[in-house]
């Protein structure tokens, strides 16, 4: 038997947030997107487009990357969700994406960059030795207005090469 739920009723949704525990109250008909950004607090998760098209609300749920504006809030129960905010190190030192990123000055306004982070950070994840052509076929699915992708997929084969060495070096292999 499934729970029925009612318009203009608030539920409570508990589920883990970058490693944490974490609870919101939300309406059944709620965004995820605007439930992360307005309850939680997870502002780093962009609202851009609304239907799923331009990348820019893209978190790791169950560490899979998926559009949050095309998932409800209700449906986060019990699930695990990453955001750009928990990329970085607990001590806020930046991730290898992140460090990557700045380097090869892979993001202007910034705005679509937090959606490209957590896309690629699950794409590695699978596929740690990516080639160029991978890289531009993920980023087909985000919208960029500004950098023109280039530094963006230099920075996505840069932190791939570093994560490779990292995993290397705790393996033992170097």
């Amino acid at each position: 038997m499934s729970t029925r739920l009612k318009a203009g009723t608030r539920h409570l949704v508990r589920f883990t947030l970058n490693g944490r525990d974490a609870t919101g109250e939300a309406e059944p008909r709620l965004l995820l997107s605007d439930f992360l950004r307005h309850i939680v607090g997870a502002s780093g998760t962009h609202v851009g487009c609304e239907h799923g098209v331009c990348g820019a609300c893209t978190v790791r749920i169950d560490g899979s990357a998926m559009r949050a504006c095309l998932m409800l809030a209700v449906q986060a129960e019990g699930r695990r969700i990453d955001t750009v905010e928990g990329l970085a190190g607990a001590d806020g030192a930046l991730a290898p994406l992140q460090r990557a990123f700045r380097r090869h000055h892979a993001l202007q306004c910034g705005f679509c960059t937090p959606g490209i982070l957590m896309s690629l950070a699950a794409f590695l994840a699978c596929h740690p030795d990516p080639g160029e052509q991978a890289v531009r076929e993920l980023l087909s699915g985000h919208l960029c207005r500004c950098t023109g992708y280039t530094g963006i997929v230099r920075a996505a084969l840069d932190a791939a090469a570093e994560l490779r060495g990292a995993a290397a070096t705790e393996a033992g292999d170097v």
